[in-house]
């Protein structure tokens, strides 16, 4: 009989891979820490396979196709992100185990046997997994493209995903990549609510999961958690397991969460008192909304100069012929040049807004923001060496 032998959550911020000059290189630096204690409990608990539950930030499916949820079913898990690769196996048989049961349950899961996957995969593929011999079974939930399944949603699939696990003979971890507060490419980017997260793990720590899934996705769009979503699975398959926070790390515009919750042991502190609940506004979508048809040019184009390493450096060596290919209206080529002059900015996140303001999804102007900023010193080291 199988058995879900570890379960841990985890933050993935690309910062720990880039550290730009805008981040506390001590804060990362206890992020890694805290993710590479997480990655202990695979020796602690030796797993035959781990269940990996992350989301995308429109780097996978972007607006081409955006599956509520996936499985990615093929062969190999391969992930990039800022010039780093990682090519770790799948457990192929208990993938599609898997998908034909959960489709069978009635959940309707998408599948992949070859997405590239993004950052939310491949920052603990560094720093938890860490070169571990485990296979790997990505599952993708949608939690940045609005419609989002509720939590609620996220964890009946996770009370589905257990029954497989139960019926099967491996022992497995579950990694829940996401979180915590933060807002990407948003006004509010530098202002987390760190209250609804030290709220939120008070809850977790003592195993009230309920406190999560009774939330609504525009509670968590409030509080920039739409990132626990992938969490909602885990909770749903390991039940009102009381957690231990490994680290909490708060960033100017994030809060990295480490926290284990399988195998159980004796807590190495007692819990403090638990802080109020917290109050919502209730004001409806407002961070990440689904983007405007007007735009769809936007956006498209950010997703290929985010993933084509050729394409950043023609942005900035070439940018009118590429806003000429593009067909770009006024507001978007201003928006595009905000792209090429990323490197004049205080920080990087400064330039976003005149790309949201064109119709462009704030993560996906962020994001590609930070990817062009990356191949921009690259160019600039090249330079220098010549």
């Amino acid at each position: 009989m199988g058995e879900i032998v570890a379960a841990m959550a985890t933050c993935h911020a690309p910062q720990l891979f880039t550290y730009p000059p805008d981040e506390d290189p001590a804060q990362l630096d206890a992020s890694i820490a805290g993710m590479r204690e997480l990655g202990k409990l695979l020796d602690e608990t030796k797993p035959d396979v781990i269940v990996f539950l992350g989301s995308d930030h429109l780097e996978t499916f972007s607006i081409g196709c955006v599956p509520t949820f996936a499985i990615v079913a093929g062969s190999r898990a391969i992930a990039e992100f800022a010039r780093r690769d990682y090519d770790l196996p799948i457990h192929r048989e208990m993938a599609e185990d898997l998908l034909y049961k959960l489709v069978g349950a009635d959940f309707d899961i998408a599948y992949s046997e070859d997405a590239v996957l993004g950052h939310t995969f491949a920052v603990p593929f560094e720093f938890v997994i860490a070169g571990r011999d485990i296979p790997v079974i990505p599952i993708h939930t949608n939690v940045y493209l609005p419609p989002l399944p509720s939590p609620k949603r996220c964890a009946a699939i996770g009370r589905e995903i257990a029954k497989v696990i139960a019926s099967r003979p491996e022992r497995v971890a579950i990694i829940a990549s996401g979180g915590m507060s933060h807002y990407p490419g948003t006004w509010k980017y530098p202002q987390p609510e760190f209250d609804f997260d030290q709220w939120m793990i008070a809850e977790l720590e003592r195993g009230n999961a309920d406190a999560l899934f009774e939330l609504t996705t525009e509670q968590l769009d409030e509080v920039g958690n739409t990132e626990l979503l992938p969490w909602s699975i885990m909770f749903g398959a390991i039940g009102n397991a009381p957690g231990e926070l490994v680290q909490y790390t708060p960033t100017w515009h994030h809060g990295h969460a480490m926290i284990r919750f399988l195998p159980a042991r004796p807590r190495a502190a007692a819990l403090a008192a638990a802080p109020p609940k917290y109050q919502f506004k209730n004001q409806g979508f407002e961070f990440y909304k689904h983007p405007p048809a007007s735009a769809y040019k936007l956006n498209k184009m950010l997703f290929e100069v985010r993933t084509d390493s050729v394409l950043q450096r023609r942005i900035l060596n070439d940018f009118d012929a590429v806003v000429a290919e593009w067909g770009l209206s006024e507001q978007e080529k201003e928006a595009t040049r905000a792209l090429a002059t990323v490197g004049q900015a205080k920080k990087i996140s400064d330039n976003a807004a005149v790309i949201i303001a064109a119709g462009a999804h704030p993560l996906q102007a962020l994001m590609t923001l930070h990817a062009v900023h990356g191949e921009m010193k690259r160019l600039q080291r090249e330079l220098a060496d010549q």
